[in-house]
């Protein structure tokens, strides 16, 4: 199979790089991870990933809607956190603890989040990778959460898994509006159960894939304020999610929307934009101090541009799973003979916008490695692909949940 001769194909040619001296910033290349071996810490995994396939396709057939939106997002949820638990104690905080990462950044906020903010470009040397790598938008996240009192990496794991997990329902509703109930259904069970779940717990990034789906979601569901507001949320907090809105501009093609909608969502979209403006931060100095950051500090920038042009496709593969590679290419072939009815094929159309974003990514090389993250907000649009199955398609879903259980038993990652 293409999909795993891919995936086997990068780790060896990442591993005769690393021996030969050639890719020293990562362990397991192309994960920014390391090899380990799990065994009986795995069970609790296994048991919900065997009762979920068994559960879950019923579940999708019998319940109503708005109710199985719910369900599904608590199952997603509960996979997430099954995978991490076999890590032990303290799993879902612990990539948080880590220094690199953004509440070793919150010090420096303060009680001054204005005045941070004012600052935070000039002063971006002086931050943790992760703070000085994304605009200010994801600490003044765990700033906010802390100033209520929630305080501790335990919450922000909570939140991030939570708003991660959401996007399983956030991408159902896009697909129902955009291809009826029957496919979303049809959708749902690989939105649960997939194999990028490793890494909602925990990633930030897995924040930015719930904050965008649902921006889509509620643009889907003719709300564009709302929509527009998350949406204009996506470049304050990461640069590199401009081409997810890609995504959206798909169901705004297909839906059609009226003008007074537009000028809707076109407020929402400057909310944050705006306020963060005003507050003293210019997203494109923000760009320039980045890069400059990146290519002194070097990391990522010293990857090989090369070999991981075609390993973060690997990686991507990883993220999806086996039941994606197999669908996409006779479902991207049915789009490319639609021409004239491409608007017959929303999950083409869903599809191909993910994978334009991603390439257009990966060319750029500014996501050399580590993507296994970066990829979330994306890889999740894929997933809706697997509804060309035919129901209850529990073989594939088991190959989903096993590719999941294989690389958490056989990787220790940082995220």
């Amino acid at each position: 199979m293409v999909w795993a001769g891919l995936i086997v194909g990068a780790f060896v040619v990442g591993e005769v790089m690393r021996r030969a001296g050639l890719a020293t910033e990562d362990a397991l290349p192309p994960l920014h991870a390391k090899a380990r071996l799990l065994t009986w810490q795995m069970a609790p995994a296994v048991g919900y990933a065997a009762v979920a396939v068994g559960v879950l396709p019923v579940v999708v057939r019998n319940m109503r809607w708005r109710v199985l939106l719910a369900v599904s997002w608590v199952m997603a949820v509960g996979w997430a956190v099954a995978l991490a638990v076999s890590d032990g104690p303290g799993a879902l905080a612990r990539p948080l603890d880590a220094p690199t990462e953004y509440p070793a950044g919150l010090a420096a906020v303060g009680d001054h989040p204005l005045r941070w903010l004012r600052s935070f470009t000039d002063e971006l040397y002086a931050y943790p990778t992760h703070v000085r790598g994304h605009p200010p938008l994801p600490t003044l996240v765990f700033w906010a959460l802390d100033a209520i009192g929630l305080h501790g990496t335990l919450w922000a794991a909570l939140l991030i898994i939570g708003v991660g997990a959401s996007s399983a329902a956030a991408i159902a509703v896009t697909v129902r509006v955009l291809a009826g109930e029957r496919v979303a259904r049809r959708a749902l069970p690989f939105l649960v159960l997939s194999p990028l779940s490793l890494w909602i717990a925990t990633s930030m990034d897995a924040f930015f894939l719930g904050v965008g789906a649902w921006g889509v979601a509620f643009l889907a569901m003719r709300r564009p304020l709302a929509g527009g507001v998350l949406l204009g949320a996506l470049p304050y907090l990461s640069y590199g999610l401009l081409p997810l809105l890609a995504v959206p501009s798909v169901v705004l093609w297909m839906t059609r929307p009226p003008v007074r909608f537009w000028i809707v969502m076109a407020v929402g979209l400057a909310v944050i934009p705006t306020a963060l403006t005003l507050g003293g931060f210019w997203w494109l100095d923000g760009i320039r101090a980045t890069l400059d950051t990146y290519l002194v500090s070097g990391g990522s920038a010293r990857r090989s541009y090369a070999y991981f042009l075609g390993a973060d496709i690997a990686v991507l593969g990883i993220l999806t799973g086996p039941a994606v590679a197999c669908v996409l290419p006779p479902l991207l072939r049915r789009g490319i003979t639609a021409r004239r009815k491409l608007r017959e094929e929303p999950v083409v159309l869903l599809t191909a916008a993910a994978i334009v974003a991603v390439l257009s990514l990966d060319v750029a090389g500014v996501t050399k490695g580590e993507v296994e993250r970066i990829w979330l907000p994306f890889a999740a649009w894929l997933l809706p692909a697997a509804s060309v199955l035919r129901a209850p398609a529990r073989g594939w879903l088991t190959a989903q949940v096993v590719t999941a259980l294989l690389v958490q038993a056989l990787v220790l990652s940082e995220w």
